[in-house]
């Protein structure tokens, strides 16, 4: 199986390339920018359709693990921004390996989108941009490949792990917070939670077996105060975390929403609606047996 990974130089994009080769599969790696093991620079958010067959002929697989992060807080509205990283690309890509013959693909998507399945009630994709673009992508992507092209969609949480240099996008405040001298705080609630390891290996499963499922990823699931306990203990700082009334919480998150609203800007997890999903346990059966303990310490090493 010769496959080709979008958005290779990324945490979990690296991951997947090497768990390919490690399991005698092809991998091309292809990137925005050039840096060493990237096989061809490609930005996929501009890409045409005529790009990416270039790169994608001979293959037989493809993987998207690029795209627009929920973290972003683009102008008002938000909504072109996210659809411009994570559906025109994957659209594109998928036409392109329909027409190249390609016989299965995997695209690295959210578990909002499970949450979104699971609880039609939220109205997740109607309040958020992000999970919006999420949602789309699976339709139009799973559309534009066609029924030929089976495109499997991981659903991941927060992901931990390291690969060379590369850590998770949110990893730096957390550290920095939880090496410093301020109280340790968390919210009700919780998420799932996997290891770049683990998607990596789930993306290689579905690719073998040109599965077209919806796929939530979990290793393990973990309330915000047991989380940030781990984290600090793991980079050697252990020390109580007290808990944050869901109230004041809620508060905190208008405030925020008002503070975006002021300067024109909206975000991918609109403030205004956040609650429902960062003062909620978002647990997800896991997808497999272990322990997030290596893949923590990996991210958040200790002094």
């Amino acid at each position: 199986m010769d496959v080709l990974v979008v958005g290779a130089s990324g945490l979990i994009g690296r991951h997947v390339v090497a768990r390919l080769r490690a399991g005698g599969h092809g991998a091309t790696s292809v990137a925005r920018t050039a840096r060493d093991g990237v096989d061809h620079v490609l930005d996929a958010t501009t890409a045409a359709e005529a790009d990416f067959r270039a790169v994608l002929a001979g293959h037989d697989g493809v993987v998207f693990a690029a795209g627009a992060d929920d973290r972003e807080v683009p102008g008002k509205p938000a909504y072109p921004v996210f659809h411009r990283g994570n559906v025109a690309p994957v659209v594109r890509l998928l036409t392109a390996a329909r027409e190249e013959g390609l016989t299965r693909a995997a695209v690295l998507g959210s578990y909002y989108t499970h949450f979104h399945r699971l609880h039609p009630e939220w109205r997740l994709a109607e309040r958020h941009p992000y999970i919006r673009s999420r949602v789309e992508q699976a339709r139009a992507g799973r559309e534009a490949a066609g029924p030929d092209l089976p495109v499997a969609v991981l659903e991941l949480p927060f992901v931990f792990g390291r690969a060379g240099d590369r850590l998770p996008n949110w990893a730096g405040p957390l550290d920095r917070w939880v090496r410093s001298r301020s109280p340790l705080l968390a919210p009700p609630g919780g998420s799932a939670a996997t290891s770049a390891a683990q998607v990596a290996g789930h993306v290689v499963d579905v690719l073998e077996r040109a599965s077209g499922e919806d796929l939530a990823v979990a290793t393990e699931n973990l309330t915000w105060r047991d989380m940030i306990g781990r984290i600090a203990s793991a980079a050697g700082h252990p020390r109580a975390v007290r808990g944050v009334p869901g109230a004041v919480a809620r508060a905190a998150l208008r405030l925020t929403g008002l503070a975006h609203a002021a300067r024109g800007r909206q975000a991918g997890i609109d403030p205004a609606h956040a609650d429902v999903l960062l003062l909620r346990e978002l647990f997800v059966p896991p997808s497999g047996p272990g322990s997030l303990d290596d893949a923590i310490a990996e991210t958040f090493p200790r002094d």
